[in-house]
């Protein structure tokens, strides 16, 4: 049974037929060509029995690559009037003996590969004038070509960046402490995925395009047993950041039932949709009956949060960063964090404030009855070692 066509490669069949009926040809095709191999990926046929999608050849002995090189010319209304073609495997069988090709050009210049139409008996109406019509399909063709061609790319790059990565056993992980604005004790800390600098790109852009290749759940996975390592190093908690998604696996599961689950916070960001909370409900609920707490993260930064809290009842919520900074000289953001307190309070959940950078924000966010705070005031991320006692955090 054939393969059914994409809606991309329908489009491309479309163009091909035009110029198959338009120069009475017998088939028209697009090819890619890789640089040892012609691929025909779209064939318009006459005779499909012989030609259908699908089909290569060798490049090196194909029309197409003599026409690239200047062998033949771009229009042959008849094969057996140039010996150079006359060598070549297709020639003789399936006997070609008209042709006319254009090459399918990208946008960056780069060869995609040709657009052709031959015939099995010789043409003398075969013209130039027939090759300007083809140069315009192909150009039609790579314009329809290009996105899956660019995806391909990306997908690529990105497949050959992470491999390493996953292979050394996940992403590096940075502890950032959380502290009691109460006391300046540290609580614990979150575990951070960090990435080669040189790649320019956030944790959460590497894991949505690792998402997008595939391999996302397993790059979590790596992320969670990496950041479960640190247990062993600390006292008090350790934050792990899951997305609901790899949360549902079997994987995932059996990784968390397997660690303290006393002393692990596991934090789902609000940016994560939720397709069924029923099933996050049933996965976490053994989990959550052996100690684990439950953390909403990023609240405030969007409008998701509030129902990821109604629904499934954390034990924090961590304001976003966006609302913490200048909290200390925007009134407005004040009574903001202090509702968001109120309603985490009225819930009996803990509320931490992420992005602490300054002394001032400490004191207001300390005034407006939030629990915990992390960042920069009290320690950026870094390696365990370089943890400062947990007294030594007093603000």
């Amino acid at each position: 049974m054939a393969r059914q066509r994409t809606d991309a490669e329908q489009q491309i069949a479309d163009l091909l037929h035009t110029a198959r009926k338009s120069l009475r040809l017998s088939v028209a095709f697009l090819s890619r060509l890789d640089g040892t191999t012609q691929h025909l990926e779209v064939v318009d046929s006459a005779i499909p029995v012989l030609f259908s999608d699908g089909m290569t050849q060798r490049q090196e002995t194909s029309f197409c690559q003599a026409i690239i090189d200047g062998r033949l010319p771009a229009v042959i209304p008849d094969v057996k009037a140039f010996p150079e073609a006359m060598k070549l495997p297709t020639a003789k069988i399936p006997r070609i003996r008209s042709y006319v090709s254009a090459p399918v050009v990208l946008s960056d210049g780069s060869l995609y590969g040709t657009f052709c139409a031959f015939g099995l008996t010789s043409d003398k109406e075969l013209t130039t004038r027939d090759k300007t019509l083809m140069d315009v399909l192909a150009s039609a063709a790579a314009v329809i070509v290009e996105p899956g061609v660019r995806s391909q790319q990306e997908r690529t790059e990105i497949e050959t960046r992470l491999g390493p990565v996953m292979a050394a056993g996940g992403p590096v992980i940075a502890v950032q402490p959380i502290v009691d604005l109460s006391t300046g004790y540290r609580v614990g800390v979150e575990a951070l995925s960090r990435f080669p600098a040189e790649w320019g790109k956030a944790p959460d852009v590497v894991f949505a395009e690792a998402h997008g290749i595939g391999a996302g759940h397993r790059l979590e996975l790596l992320a969670l047993q990496r950041a479960a390592e640190v247990l062993a190093d600390i006292d008090g908690y350790v934050s792990m950041n899951v997305s609901p998604g790899t949360l549902l696996t079997a994987a995932c599961q059996a990784l968390l039932a397997r660690l303290p689950l006393d002393r692990v916070l596991l934090e789902l960001s609000e940016h994560d949709q939720v397709e069924d909370y029923d099933a996050l409900d049933t996965a976490l609920a053994p989990l959550r009956r052996a100690g684990l707490r439950l953390a909403i993260d990023d609240v405030g930064a969007g409008f998701s949060s509030l129902r990821h809290i109604v629904v499934t009842s954390p034990d924090v919520i961590k304001i976003d960063r966006s609302i913490v900074t200048g909290v200390h000289e925007d009134p407005v953001l004040a009574k903001l964090v202090h509702s968001l307190v109120e309603f985490a309070h009225g819930c009996d959940v803990q509320v931490v404030a992420e992005g602490v950078e300054t002394a001032a924000e400490d004191v207001v966010l300390r005034t407006l009855g939030v629990d915990y705070g992390q960042g920069w005031q009290f320690g950026r991320p870094g390696p365990v070692d370089a943890l400062r006692p947990a007294a030594a955090l007093t603000a």
